[in-house]
């Protein structure tokens, strides 16, 4: 409490001292807060008034800050400050004091009930947090001395003000319980304490909302009262009469939704579905608001009809299981499914004439779920029942999800299309979900009328029923396997036949292909059905996304059928590549398409392909790598080199295995000669280097050169091994010049894949030992600005002892310095840096006995690693990291233990080590712990957690729940 610094509340007093927490200090700081322009100042005032709030003398200046002449904003303050006080510093108020304070907030809650309402809230909460610190003990009937209190006739304040002021305490006080610091065992005894003064407060609420003098004023805070109260679990049959005054009350505009707000708590409670008897008794009055609810629907007054569907869903969605239960009541419970049926399919487009539809989708979820999970024979009769109602569903949800007019379309915001594209995926999820209800009766359904729509001569027909109904199919197809329905080639013939007039329906045609290209695989004839209109369609921007994934789709999952289209494909791929028809991304996936396509082909086939395919891209790559760097040209490299690699990533000639699961395992012939890829990276290798040596200093053009080998090695394997000397040399050289963390990746990948052969040893050993060497000096001259470098020179340390600890025999590797590096970055700020240092720490100690060098340097300076997991654990690092470090203990024990159990002891003698919080009986109880278990990590975690909290002095706070 000795620190001063500069009082911000004191401008132009010159240094005043900082705790000098005065009324006039604190009203000055206020007017800083409010009325100062530079957010500097404000910011120091509210930094100093939050020390303000927690000082001592908050008591003191609380209180005059209420005064009646001072401004609402100052006694607000002073409101706020009471509350905190009571609420984070009740163990510093003597017991003897509590009758007192308690006297003084009735007092001033009095005195401002005819005043500012937002000082008077405040109160009500410093009260309210009084009275939970108070009971039950203390304070045996809080809320019954409350009301009486309020109700004395001898008070100054007209009835109605003592009338408000009584009801806005008693709606702060279960807010106040809920969001309160009280320990568990006290919030489960003032729980109950609460739930007993119920009784206290409900007839009073029952007797103001039912009394036709109520003011509106009144009855609006008495719902919000009870509002306030049902989240406390009060019984539902406690609530009822209540309850029905709501529903009364729901034909007061005013008090329209505060009824609802109260009512749908009432009902949502999780507690409620034991009172079977009462959600009985509720359903009536739900259904007798049908009238209402047409009548709103007519009047266009959406915020009436939604409140009514919040109620029916309330009611529908938190207990349907309870409700079914009842069969004897199932044509009650019927009519609330058909009324929520009604609100399903309320009329108007979703989002811009109606918002209520979207509040239904969950119930129809939970309906089925509730359905699907009785036993048989209940389970038939209730099929028997609900059958036709998701039948009706299906329908309705289809008309929901159709476009409005082209005309009215143009009309909508950004925004309202979004939340429409939203909308009609949680159409289509909920359309994929009804499909375990309804089965293959569902799809012959939907071809049906599809089949009627695009076929009937009488009637023209809207695109925007076609395209709902696709949608529908299509919705169904994606997560579905449709393979055996007797319909799909019946669709697939329907298709061709559909007049595409408009954007939104090619979008769906595309997707619906997609959907279906595994079906297309088994049934490679129909395959010219619809391949024409994906490859028409690749030329129209607009339909970029759709065409794109759906030629991808194709392409990977029929691609042992399409070589008789392959010619095509990459010529109308190549056109619309040309022509920048399509944005970046989709460019990647046009050619992750053809990887997919050529891998089917013969050698010979896909090298011409391959040929005619990248030249003009290489033509282009060679002009580029002459011209001086730019950004315009740099975005045209990155391009073509992401273009290569993207081919690469799915160009795949060896087939080990067949892609599809259920056909036939396909006998290829096994291409002879060496893989296409590798020909065409040899090719490009010398104009790759020559790129690279002028971009050198660019992270970006570095890495997309670096991922066209990553995903070239990723796909080929073994393929790969004769480009491994070119690359690792190439490599070696980009990082000894300018080291970037992708050279490391890429190393990293050599390693994985080859390190272990004999013949591609030499080259990977000289690379590892080059760019180990390259990184301990970029530590030397400080490497805290490349926390990146530093991640993956430590996952590149992990898998080389994983792979090939030989790596770490090499006379001219420096294990020392390594391992002192790897130290050094557990001490890192960012988390993915300090993760992958314990990964390299937990590979290495168990090398301990089998590599020599390892051995040694542990033996040497294992103390100091045990030293830096302990400053971690102790508060230096995250929480969130703490199992990475428990990890490297658990390892430290199991394979150094005669070490461990010296260093240990040695270490946590040190006082004030790693926290000054500790005693040294806990400090001993956790070594012992450590030493102990060498067996099970996952109580070596638990031991760490437990730990950390005691360091922290966080042990038995709130804190510690997220644990």
């Amino acid at each position: 409490m000795e620190r001063r610094e500069e009082q911000p509340g004191a401008a132009g007093a010159g240094a005043a001292p900082a705790l000098d927490f005065t009324v006039e200090n604190v009203e000055k700081a206020l007017h800083q807060l409010y009325y100062d322009p530079n957010i500097e100042n404000k910011n120091l005032a509210q930094k100093w008034l939050m020390q303000a709030q927690a000082s001592p003398q908050a008591w003191h200046f609380s209180w005059q800050l209420l005064q009646p002449d001072k401004v609402p904003e100052i006694q607000y303050f002073g409101a706020s400050a009471l509350h905190i006080k009571i609420s984070r510093y009740w163990s510093d108020i003597p017991t003897d004091q509590y009758e007192s304070l308690k006297a003084q907030l009735f007092t001033q809650i009095t005195r401002f009930a005819s005043g500012s309402k937002i000082v008077l809230t405040r109160l009500c909460v410093a009260l309210a947090s009084l009275a939970l610190s108070m009971m039950p003990d203390a304070w045996p009937c809080a809320v019954a001395d409350m009301v009486r209190l309020f109700q004395a006739e001898d008070s100054p304040v007209d009835s109605q003000g003592r009338c408000l002021a009584l009801l806005e305490l008693l709606t702060v006080l279960p807010e106040e319980f809920q969001t309160s610091r009280l320990p568990q065992y006290r919030k489960s005894l003032v729980r109950t304490s609460l739930a007993v003064e119920c009784g206290a407060v409900f007839p009073l609420l029952e007797q103001l909302l039912q009394q036709p003098s109520s003011p509106s004023c009144v009855r609006q805070k008495v719902l919000k009262c009870f509002s306030s109260w049902v989240q406390l679990e009060v019984p539902l049959q406690d609530c009822e009469a209540l309850i029905q005054a709501a529903f009364a009350a729901l034909q007061d505009s005013e008090l329209f939704d505060s009824s609802v707000e109260a009512i749908v708590n009432a009902i949502s409670q999780p507690d409620a579905q034991r009172y079977v008897n009462t959600l009985l008794k509720l359903i009536p009055l739900v259904l007798g608001l049908q009238d209402q609810l047409r009548q709103a629907v007519q009047n266009g007054d959406m915020e009436t009809s939604h409140g009514i569907c919040r109620i029916a869903v309330a009611l529908g969605e938190n207990h349907s299981r309870a409700l079914l239960d009842q069969v004897e009541h199932w044509q009650s419970f019927l009519a609330l499914v058909n009324m929520i049926m009604f609100c399903t399919g309320i009329p108007g487009h979703f989002p811009v004439n109606e918002t209520t539809s979207s509040l239904t989708l969950t119930f129809w979820y939970t309906l089925q779920d509730d359905i699907l999970s009785f036993e048989a024979e209940k389970q038939a009769v209730y099929q028997q029942v609900y059958r036709p109602v998701y039948f009706q569903l299906v329908d309705v949800l289809l008309h929901k999800a159709q476009f409005p007019s082209d005309e009215e379309y143009g009309f909508w915001s950004s925004d309202e299309k979004e939340q429409f594209r939203i909308y009609r995926v949680d159409i289509s999820d909920t359309l994929m979900y009804v499909y375990e209800m309804l089965g293959a009766e569902l799809l012959s359904n939907l071809y049906d009328k599809l089949g009627r729509l695009l076929t009937s001569s009488e009637e023209p027909y809207s695109w925007q029923h076609t395209e709902a109904l696709l949608y529908g199919f299509q919705s169904i197809a994606e997560t579905i396997d449709v393979n055996y329905s007797d319909v799909v080639p019946g669709l697939i013939g329907l298709i061709p036949r559909i007049s595409i007039s408009n954007v939104q329906l090619a979008d769906t045609v595309m997707f619906t292909i997609g959907a279906l290209s595994e079906w297309l695989a088994d049934h490679p004839v129909m395959i010219n059905s619809v391949l024409p209109l994906v490859l028409h369609a690749l030329g129209n921007p607009e339909l970029s996304i759709s065409s794109v994934s759906t030629l991808k789709k194709i392409c990977r999952e029929c691609k042992y059928d399409l070589p008789p289209y392959a010619a095509n494909i990459v010529a109308v791929s190549q056109d619309v590549l040309m022509k920048q028809i399509h944005k970046t991304s989709q460019c990647m996936w046009l050619m992750q398409a053809l990887g997919f396509l050529l891998s089917a082909l013969q050698v010979e086939e896909i090298l011409k392909n391959l040929h005619s395919l990248i030249s003009p891209y290489i033509q282009q790559l060679e002009k580029l790598a002459e011209e001086i760097p730019n950004p315009s040209n740099k975005l045209a490299i990155v391009h073509i080199l992401g273009l290569l690699s993207n081919l690469f990533t799915t160009l795949d000639v060896s087939h080990h295995e067949d892609d599809h699961e259920g056909s036939e395992l396909r006998k290829l012939p096994v291409p002879q000669g060496p893989n296409p890829v590798v020909v065409v990276l040899q090719q490009v290798f010398q104009l790759i280097q020559k790129v690279l040596s002028k971009w050198l200093n660019d992270a970006q053009v570095v890495e997309a050169v670096c991922a066209i080998f990553e995903k070239s090695v990723k796909t080929l394997l073994d393929d790969f091994a004769p480009m491994v000397p070119q690359l690792c040399e190439m490599l070696g050289r980009m990082y000894s010049t300018i080291p970037q963390a992708s050279a490391l990746d890429l190393t990293r990948q050599l390693v994985h894949i080859f390190a272990h052969e004999p013949a591609h040893f030499p080259p990977i050993e000289a690379l590892f030992l080059l760019v180990t060497s390259v990184t301990l000096t970029l530590f030397q001259q400080g490497p805290r600005d490349h926390p990146d470098i530093v991640d993956s020179f430590m996952q590149l340390l992990a898998q080389a002892l994983k792979r090939k600890p030989d790596l770490f025999l090499c006379e001219r590797l420096d294990v020392k310095a390594v391992f002192q590096c790897a130290v050094l970055a557990l001490k890192f700020p960012e988390a993915p840096t300090v993760k992958a240092s314990c990964g390299f720490f937990t590979e290495l100690l168990p090398r301990c006995g089998e590599v020599e060098p390892v051995g040694k340097v542990v033996q040497e300076d294992g103390r100091m690693l045990l030293i830096a997991v302990l400053e971690a654990i102790g508060g230096q690092a995250s929480r969130s990291l703490m199992d990475c470090f428990a990890d490297i203990l658990f390892a430290l024990n199991k394979h150094c233990f005669s070490l461990l159990s010296v260093w240990i002891k040695e270490a946590l003698q040190e006082p004030g080590f790693p926290s000054a919080r500790l005693s040294p009986e806990q400090k001993d109880t956790f070594s012992q712990q450590i030493l102990r278990e060498r067996v099970n990590k996952r109580r070596v975690k638990e031991m760490v957690k437990e730990f950390t909290l005691l360091c922290r002095g966080l042990h038995g706070t709130d804190y510690t729940a997220d644990y």
